[in-house]
């Protein structure tokens, strides 16, 4: 049996169009983009929408996945995070990621080559952890930047009958994290400010919290296999840009459901926390690749955590799909939709 098409709404919410320029487009022109320039298909089972983390091809006999995603908040191990943040999208469709595309724009700077092969290892590296192959690109070195930029694309495959999409949560669902939350931005902050830092909290606190990218580690795409290999889940997203906050609310739209969410059973970690009050940002806003949001029948939760446990990976019950549309607190008031990324006031942004 074929999975239904994703929903494809686009009248948002007033309150998802007040975004500044900084960071993702403003939604509500993003939605009037893609109706207006991005017709259906009869092969596209999931196009382009918001709240969705990848298309869907059908390729008759299984569909093919496919995301793309840059990374522009840090300049650190940018191979690293352009293969597993890409590979995160195409794991949270419940799809294997199988090859990476990459276009490299590098500044024209003395040692832009040598830059170009430290890049390359670490994509080769990251591809080797995931079995992901790097199958093209382009690389090229061009005016107008001050530090080298990456687009990635990430291509995998799925089973017909085992796609996961963002528009699935049910009502009575309940959402499990795993991990905790603002795993990337912790170490990004960590080695964007390392002098300071190390200053205040010691070589041994930075270190720890640059090696988040490892352990706890931004891909998801493990906790992905094993989920899906569990238990039926409904619906499964990535909180990247704008945090957990911001995944929340765009699993809401995607599914048209209201969401409930549990203010202490948020896990944050200490280092965590830490960073985010020492530069005065809200974790709730900041990026988090690292986490997997997971909606899925109650009665699946705990063969779902069990599972993970069993690998070392943490989970949490965090809240329950009910009610209309939008994302409050138990016991009352919204979460809050960040206008932008926490991390872009690391540099200088509002």
């Amino acid at each position: 049996m074929d999975p239904p098409k994703a929903r494809r709404k686009t009248d948002l919410p007033e309150h998802l169009g007040k975004r500044p320029n900084l960071g993702k487009l403003d939604p509500k022109v993003l939605a009037r983009f893609l109706k207006k320039f991005c017709p259906p298909h009869p092969r596209l089972v999931v196009g382009p929408q918001i709240g969705e983390d990848a298309a869907v091809i059908d390729m008759s006999d299984r569909f093919l996945v496919v995301a793309t995603d840059p990374v522009t908040l840090t300049t650190k191990e940018l191979g690293t995070y352009g293969v597993e943040v890409n590979a995160n999208d195409v794991a949270v469709m419940g799809a294997e990621p199988r090859w990476f595309l990459a276009t490299l724009l590098l500044p024209q700077v003395k040692g832009a080559s040598r830059m170009a092969e430290e890049i390359f290892s670490q994509i080769n590296k990251a591809g080797q952890r995931l079995g992901v192959v790097l199958c093209g690109g382009h690389t090229e070195i061009t005016d107008g930047i001050e530090r080298p930029i990456l687009i990635g694309q990430m291509l995998g495959e799925v089973e017909r009958d085992k796609l996961v999409t963002s528009a699935g949560a049910q009502a009575g669902d309940l959402l499990l994290l795993t991990k905790g939350i603002a795993i990337e931005a912790t170490a990004i902050i960590a080695k964007e400010r390392r002098g300071e830092l190390k200053n205040r909290y010691g070589e041994e606190f930075v270190r720890r919290c640059e090696n988040f990218t490892r352990e706890p580690g931004i891909s998801i795409v493990e906790e992905a296999r094993i989920v899906v290999n569990v238990a039926r889940v409904h619906a499964m997203h990535d909180p990247t840009e704008g945090g957990i906050a911001t995944a929340l609310w765009e699993l809401s739209w995607a599914s048209q459901v209201g969401i409930r969410v549990e203010r202490e059973s948020l896990p944050i970690l200490p280092e965590t926390e830490v960073l985010c009050r020492e530069f005065g940002l809200d974790p709730l806003g900041i990026i988090a690749s690292g986490s997997l949001l997971i909606s899925l029948s109650p009665k699946d939760s705990p063969q779902v955590m069990a599972a993970l446990k069993s690998k070392g990976i943490p989970s949490t019950v965090i809240g329950r799909v009910e009610g209309e549309e939008g994302v409050k607190w138990k016991g009352g008031g919204d979460l809050p939709l960040f206008p932008q990324d926490e991390l872009t006031k690391l540099y200088g942004g509002p």
